[in-house]
C-alpha cells in the first residue's frame, strides 16, 4: 500500500531582519535578496516614500539570484504588520486581501525568471487614492519561490520561502501617535511551603498602537506592595521596537522573586514620542498551604461553634445568653388592682302599721 504523506506549507517571510553585506542592504535568506535599486544619491536599505492622496509614484526593485541555478519568483505588494508571538515585522501573504501598499502598487511583472548569479530589475508604481488615510502604511514587495520543498520523512514539512524590501510610506496629512496598555494581568508560581523554593510572577498585557504613525515604544514596570512599598521597578525587554499603526501586539515580563505573601498592584506604562500611556492590575500574594489551612480552620471553627450553640439551646443554664432578641421574653407590665367598688345604697324596709 502507498503511504500518502501529510504536508503543512510553510510560508516563511524574512523582510529585512538578515542584513547581509549586499548591496543596499539586502533583505536577503542565502539565496537570493530583494533589494530598492539604488538613487542616483545613494543606497536605499528600504524604500522610504511620502506622497499626497491622489500621487502616484514609480520606482524599482532589484532581485538578485545567489545560487547557480536560475529561479522564478512570484512578486507581489504586500500590507505590514505585526506578529502575535513577538511583534516582529511581517508581511500579508498573496492570497490575503490587501488595504494599503498591497492594494496600492502595481508591479511590471508578476512573475521574473532570474539566471544564476544575476540580478533582475523590475519597475512598479504606487497610486495612493485621493480618499486614503493620512499617516503611516507600511508593506513589502515580495519575490516569493512558489515551489514547495515536501522535506522527507513521514511527516513531511514543506517550506515555501519568500524575501522582501520593506516600504515604508506616509501619506501627508494629520498624524497622530497614541498608546495603549491593555489587558494587564498578573499570575503567581509559588512553592507548596513558603520560604522553600523560588516565587516568580508573570505580568502578561498588550501594547495597541492606536494612532497613525509606527512607534518605538519603551514600557517601564513598578510594582507596589501594601502600603505602597516599592517592590520592583524596571525598564523591560522584548518590547517591539516597531508597533505599526492599528497593531496589538501580547506580550509578557517575568518577575522573578515575587513576594510569596502581600497584596499590591503592578502599574506598566508605555511611551513613545508624542504619546505615554498607563495600565495597573492588583494582585494577592498567598501561598497555597496558607489559604488551604486558613480556610479549612475557618471551616473547623465554623462547625464547634454551631454543634456548641446546639448544645447551649437544649439544656445548658447559659443559653440565653446565646439567643438573640427576639427570643427574650420581655417582661410583664405590674397588675394594678381596681378600686373596690362603692356600696349600693339599701332601701329602708317599712315597717308594718300598727293596727288600731
Amino acid at each position: 500500500m502507498r503511504r500518502v504523506k501529510p504536508y503543512v506549507l510553510l510560508l516563511s517571510l524574512i523582510l529585512g531582519v538578515l542584513c547581509t553585506a549586499g548591496p543596499a542592504r539586502a533583505a536577503d535568506n542565502g539565496s537570493w535578496s530583494v533589494y530598492p535599486v539604488a538613487s542616483k544619491i545613494a543606497a536605499r536599505p528600504y524604500f522610504y516614500l511620502s506622497l499626497d492622496p491622489g500621487q502616484t509614484i514609480t520606482d524599482k526593485v532589484a532581485v538578485a539570484n545567489k545560487t547557480g541555478k536560475p529561479l522564478t519568483f512570484r512578486l507581489y505588494a504586500a500590507d505590514a504588520y505585526n506578529t502575535r508571538r513577538d511583534g516582529g515585522f511581517a508581511v500579508r501573504t498573496v492570497q490575503e486581501k490587501m488595504r494599503g501598499v498591497g492594494a496600492w502598487a502595481q508591479l511590471g511583472k508578476a512573475r521574473v525568471t532570474v539566471p544564476p548569479h544575476r540580478t533582475v530589475t523590475v519597475p512598479f508604481a504606487l497610486h495612493v487614492p485621493k480618499g486614503a488615510e493620512p499617516g503611516d502604511h507600511p508593506g513589502a514587495i515580495v519575490a516569493l519561490d512558489e515551489k514547495v520543498d515536501p522535506g522527507s520523512g513521514s511527516l513531511a514539512l514543506g517550506v515555501q520561502r519568500a524575501v522582501g524590501a520593506r516600504v515604508y510610506l506616509r501619506v501627508s496629512g494629520p498624524t497622530l501617535p497614541a498608546l495603549a496598555v491593555e489587558n494587564v494581568h498578573v499570575s503567581h508560581h509559588q512553592p507548596l511551603v513558603p520560604g522553600l523554593g523560588a516565587s516568580t510572577a508573570t505580568i502578561s498585557y498588550t501594547l495597541h498602537n492606536t494612532g497613525n504613525v509606527t512607534l518605538d515604544p519603551k514600557v517601564r514596570l513598578r510594582a507596589e506592595g501594601l502600603f505602597g512599598r516599592t517592590l520592583l521597578t524596571r525598564d523591560l525587554t522584548g518590547v517591539p521596537s516597531e508597533l505599526l499603526p492599528g497593531e496589538r501586539v501580547a506580550l509578557t515580563a517575568r518577575w522573578r522573586d515575587a513576594p510569596q505573601l502581600d497584596w499590591g498592584k503592578v502599574t506598566l506604562t508605555a511611551s513613545a514620542t508624542g504619546t505615554r500611556e498607563s495600565a495597573s492590575a492588583s494582585f494577592l500574594a498567598l501561598p497555597w498551604l496558607v489559604l488551604v489551612v486558613v480556610f479549612a480552620a475557618g471551616a473547623a471553627g465554623g462547625a464547634l461553634f454551631a454543634r456548641t450553640r446546639r448544645g447551649r439551646v437544649r439544656g445548658n443554664p447559659f443559653a440565653g445568653l446565646f439567643r438573640g432578641r427576639r427570643g427574650r421574653a420581655r417582661p410583664s407590665a405590674p397588675v394594678r388592682p381596681s378600686p373596690p367598688a362603692a356600696p349600693t345604697p339599701s332601701r329602708p324596709r317599712s315597717s308594718p302599721s300598727a293596727r288600731p
